[in-house]
This record gives structure tokens, C-alpha cells and sequence, in this order.
């Protein structure tokens, strides 16, 4: 690996614009190289503002591609997966947003294509990055003895008067607090209690989900997530119960959401040069998708 890893970003909204596009161009070992946008004006100004090229329309996907050596994805989970598989076949690593697909069956495509191509993958789970949260949870792991945990994700994005540009997101008007947050609580719980070996949901109010998860450490766990609940009622927490006593995730966890994308970079950077898989990989990302897979299904009553 040269001195500079050449990443092309996918992807010209909200997110892209608010994290990827100002990590790439500012970290010092990297070289953004390019943006694609569905839209070509908002990839000309993403693109202009940190001094790279924008490329447009299907054969611009391509070109992106072949003029990089990764690609940050920040695109629909449902348009990332498979753009996911083309970038693996031309050879590039991937940084993945969370979710990988909201189906089993992209998720499960694109992370045999990585393995196939023999290229690193990341995804990006903000507080697996976050450097107080990665901490955090790296010592409650490294504890043990939990026996259950708690985790509530509600936002208010979809409340009356909500202002987020993420408001307009089709996809999380479509999938819910479910898919964009769940994954969240997921990437906490799972490095901590073990896989989840049983599923069991219900729906609440609106978006809202309620899970309760068995894990393969024989700790269970709790998580409620959404989108849509009142303003006083959002926010976050997740806390673990066992032998330790009570351990709280950190509340201001999530840190700079540009420098934790720095971090994701550099470990990103880590793969490629050892060739060791990430535990964050596009592996990781599929048993999420899984495991969300399963309880959409049981809380729409397929799993009676």
C-alpha cells in the first residue's frame, strides 16, 4: 500500500456531505478521489467544496471505481449492497454505512463478493468509532458476567416540526426506526453478550420495535427502537446488568461523528496492510441485517 489510499465516496446527501466527504479530504493519509452523486449537482458541489471530481450517471459509478483503491458508501442500504458487489469486482475495498441491505439476501451477496475479490471491508457504526465508546466497550467485554441488558434508540425524526434532513430519507420512511436504528444498539450488544441466538419482537407505537434478544453468552437483552417518538421522549441508553454491578453507556458516546469516520479510515487502512478481518467487517454487518431480518418478521406476525 502506498503512502495515500485513494477513496472514492458514493453518494452526495446529507450524510455524505455532514461526515464521509470532510473525513476524506481532511485525513492526512488519504486522497478523496471523487464523488458520485445520483443527482449530478449535488455530487459538482459536494465535489467543488473539497477540491475533487464529481461523476454522474451509471458509467460514472464505474469510473469512480476504476480511479480509486476503496469506495465509502453513503447511499440507501438497498442501493449500497449491490453497488457493494460491483466496487468488490473491481477490486475495491469497501467502507460500508450501517445497514449493509435491509434483506438477508444482499447483505449475504455482497459480503461473498468481498471474500471473493479478496478486498477489506469496514462498516461504519458510529460508536464502534466513537474513541470514549470504543473504549467502553472493549472493557465491558473484556469484564463479563453480564446478565442482561437495556437498550432504548428513540428519535423524533418523524415528529410534528421535526427539522432533520434526514427527515426525507425515503428509506427510513419506509423501514423504519427498526433498520436505522437498530443497527446502533446491535454493534454495542453483540461484541459484549455474544451472538444473538433467539429473536422475539413486537411492534409499539408508530415505528417503534420492541426486541428481546437471547445471546450466546446465555445473557438476554432488551432493545426498543424508532423514529417517531415525541420530542420529550426521545434519546438514547443502553445499560448492562451482572455481575460488575451496572455499567452505562457513556451519554455523550458518540463523539465527532467526522473523527470517528477518520477512525473507521484508518482501521479500514489496517486491513488492507495486515490483511487481518475487521470485527466490524461486512460479515459483522450481515448477521445485523439477519438478526434485523428476523425480528421485522416476528413483529409483523410471520414468526406465529
Amino acid at each position: 500500500m502506498t503512502k495515500h489510499l485513494r477513496i472514492g465516496l458514493l453518494g452526495a446527501g446529507p450524510w455524505a456531505a455532514m461526515t464521509q466527504a470532510p473525513a476524506l479530504s481532511g485525513h492526512p493519509d488519504v486522497v478523496l478521489g471523487g464523488v458520485w452523486g445520483r443527482r449530478p449537482e449535488a455530487a459538482a458541489v459536494l465535489a467543488d467544496a473539497h477540491g475533487t471530481t464529481a461523476f454522474s450517471g451509471e458509467d460514472g459509478i464505474d469510473a469512480l471505481f476504476a480511479a480509486n483503491d476503496a469506495i465509502a458508501f453513503a447511499v440507501p442500504p438497498d442501493v449500497q449492497a449491490p453497488l457493494a458487489v460491483r466496487a468488490a469486482a473491481a477490486g475495491c475495498h469497501l467502507l460500508l454505512d450501517k445497514p449493509v441491505a435491509t434483506t438477508v439476501a444482499a447483505a449475504r451477496e455482497a459480503a461473498h463478493a468481498a471474500e471473493e475479490a479478496k478486498v477489506a471491508s469496514v462498516v461504519f457504526c458510529t460508536l464502534r468509532f466513537a474513541t470514549d465508546t470504543a473504549r467502553w466497550i472493549g472493557e465491558q467485554a473484556a469484564a463479563g458476567g453480564w446478565f442482561t441488558a437495556h437498550a432504548q434508540w428513540l428519535g423524533a425524526l418523524f415528529s410534528p416540526g421535526a427539522e432533520s434532513p434526514f427527515a426525507a430519507s425515503p428509506w427510513r420512511r419506509e423501514k423504519g426506526g427498526l433498520w436505522d436504528a437498530g443497527p446502533h444498539p446491535l454493534s454495542v450488544l453483540l461484541p459484549v453478550l455474544g451472538d444473538v441466538v433467539e429473536v422475539t419482537a413486537a411492534r409499539g407505537p408508530s415505528d417503534t420495535t420492541h426486541l428481546v434478544l437471547r445471546h450466546a453468552s446465555g445473557a438476554s437483552s432488551t432493545v426498543t427502537v424508532g423514529l417517531a417518538a415525541p420530542p420529550e421522549a426521545a434519546g438514547v441508553s443502553l445499560v448492562l446488568l451482572g455481575e460488575q454491578g451496572r455499567a452505562e453507556l457513556p451519554p455523550d458516546g458518540w463523539g465527532n461523528p467526522v473523527d470517528s469516520f477518520r477512525t473507521a479510515v484508518n482501521e479500514l487502512m489496517g486491513v488492507v496492510r495486515t490483511g487481518r478481518p475487521h470485527p466490524c467487517d461486512v460479515r459483522f454487518g450481515l448477521r445485523i441485517t439477519e438478526i434485523l431480518a428476523e425480528a421485522e418478521r416476528k413483529a409483523s406476525g410471520a414468526g406465529r
